[in-house]
């Protein structure tokens, strides 16, 4: 896990803010005015050189309290999130389910069915191996006990690109960076689509290899090396490379004997192949026979429906995808959109919808490019005063109690409700009172969210920061943010990493994405 050095602010706000965090109070002075504080903290020394966009807007009515540059088009990394999840709950609606069936492709002779059974995705970004389970028990207890042809893996529902316009080549290994397919597996509750989970464990001394524990256990993939254990104490090493065009996982590097069990996520290759694997391994647990291979396609037309699975509501979705700034979910949203919306599963059907709720919202205030959902792409290009509309316009909006209680949460310490802000801005007037989206890449940092006043006060805020380098602006960021919560100068006393499991620390740590 990366940790962020707190770089000293800039003086001569920097002397204020040690004195309000070693004494706990405000001084007695009347707090310098909002903007020139503000102007002080971008004068930091860790934004030389970089561009900052910052714009701070009164939530009802629009009033601006604070801007620098809103109009700059820069990477908006995570926060393009926000856009996706809204056009989503508008275009889709939040009970909207991602339903994965299973089809009889064929006539049935007692137990015995005379063709294939498919296994037919629906886009569901949530699908579990239990669930695949649970759909094989249903055509065992339907009475088919042999199948004379194969499980047909049917990811047709959208197209069959894989990747985003211009994703990292070397980080398709990375699970923040899956396949998309409308067929595809995650592995627990935080939904990283198209991936599997490896449990390494150290030996109880140092020098035996740690022992790997796969999930799915049946998996398609070919584990080779292997994690040595090292002196307790020592630095966890370990790496899970995976070569594209292929599954063949390779483990290299060391676990300290006195570290406990370690998850590594990797996204894999073909992900309709993953679950129709482990779908055809559930049938025969449950005694159905299957005669034939795996093989993928299209259901044919006819087919006749067996089981059928529904994910929860998108609202329910919206969780995992914005508190953990889950990548997968927000191309499957995409992807569903154009399916939805326009007849065909594809980024350039789902987008251009987005591009239509957008503009028939008003909210096309100043040019963009939008060329995927997540912002893991390094073509997007927002404007700050683009994503405050947003946030205005959403409060207006039937969906909005959804969206807004899917933000993180800043300094609230439970995974699910603070997500990406859980460790960030504790113990500061803004904690539990920041409702924003962050987004993280190398070179990028940005927030965009709401803040709580104890006035009673909403203000709707982004802040972009692009071209750093080296360590992270981020404890700028939040001293902005503080400092808008606040009636006086105040910052968060560190700066400390993200949660484990998040892709934007994982990402930002790689130096890659």
């Amino acid at each position: 896990m990366q940790s962020i050095p707190v770089r000293r602010l800039a003086a001569p706000l920097a002397a204020v803010l040690v004195a309000l965090l070693l004494s706990g109070s405000a001084p007695a002075a009347a707090p310098a005015p909002l903007a020139g504080d503000l102007d002080r903290l971008l004068a930091d020394p860790a934004l030389a050189g970089a561009q900052a966009s910052v714009l701070v807007t009164d939530a009802a009515t629009g009033q601006v309290l604070y801007q620098h540059d809103p109009d700059a088009l820069l990477l908006p990394a995570s926060t393009l999130k926000t856009v996706t999840a809204a056009a989503a709950l508008d275009l889709l609606g939040q009970d909207h389910r991602f339903t994965t069936q299973v089809l009889a492709a064929g006539p049935r002779t007692g137990g015995r069915l005379d063709g294939d059974l498919v296994l037919r995705g629906g886009g569901d970004p949530s699908l579990l191996p239990a669930d695949l389970d649970a759909l094989a028990g249903r055509v065992a207890a339907a009475g088919v006990t042999e199948v004379t042809g194969s499980v047909l893996a049917d990811a047709s529902r959208y197209d069959d690109v894989p990747l985003g316009a211009a994703w990292a080549w070397d980080d398709q290994a990375a699970y923040y960076s899956p396949q998309i397919s409308a067929l595809t597996l995650t592995t627990d509750s935080d939904d990283d689509v198209g991936s599997v989970r490896l449990t390494l464990t150290p030996a109880q001394a140092p020098g035996g290899p740690a022992t790997v524990r796969l999930t799915p256990a049946r998996a398609p993939v070919r584990i080779s090396g292997q994690v040595a254990t090292g002196a307790a104490g020592g630095t966890d090493t370990v790496q899970v490379d995976r070569h594209p065009g292929g599954n063949d996982l390779v483990l290299s590097g060391s676990l300290p004997a006195d570290a406990g069990p370690t998850e590594e996520w990797v996204a894999i290759d073909d992900p309709a192949r993953l679950a129709g694997t482990v779908f055809a391994a559930a049938l025969a647990d449950h005694g159905v026979t299957v005669r034939g291979a795996l093989r993928a396609g299209r259901a044919p037309d006819g087919a006749a429906l067996l089981a059928a699975h529904d994910s929860a509501p998108l609202g329910d979705l919206l969780v995992p995808f914005l508190k953990l700034s889950n990548n997968g979910i927000a191309e499957h949203l995409v992807k569903e959109i154009g399916a939805v919306r326009a007849g065909s599963g594809s980024w350039a059907a789902g987008l251009d919808q987005v591009r239509g709720f957008l503009r028939r919202g008003g909210l096309e205030s100043t040019p963009a490019r939008l060329v995927d959902g997540s912002g893991l792409s390094r073509q997007n290009l927002m404007t700050g005063r683009r994503l405050v509309a947003l946030l205005r316009f959403a409060r207006q909006q039937p969906w909005f109690s959804a969206w807004y209680d899917a933000l993180p949460v800043a300094g609230d310490p439970r995974r699910m409700v603070g997500g990406t802000l859980t460790e960030r801005m504790r113990d500061t007037p803004a904690a539990g009172r920041v409702h924003a989206k962050t987004g993280s890449m190398t070179g990028v940092d940005a927030l965009a969210g709401y803040l709580e006043r104890v006035d009673g006060r909403t203000l709707a805020f982004s802040v972009l920061v692009n071209d750093f380098a080296g360590a992270s602006p981020r404890p700028v960021i939040d001293a902005l943010v503080v400092r808008l919560a606040s009636d006086a100068a105040s910052a968060p006393r560190r700066a400390v990493p993200a949660a484990p499991h998040d892709w934007e620390t994982a990402c930002a740590a790689a130096a890659r994405c």
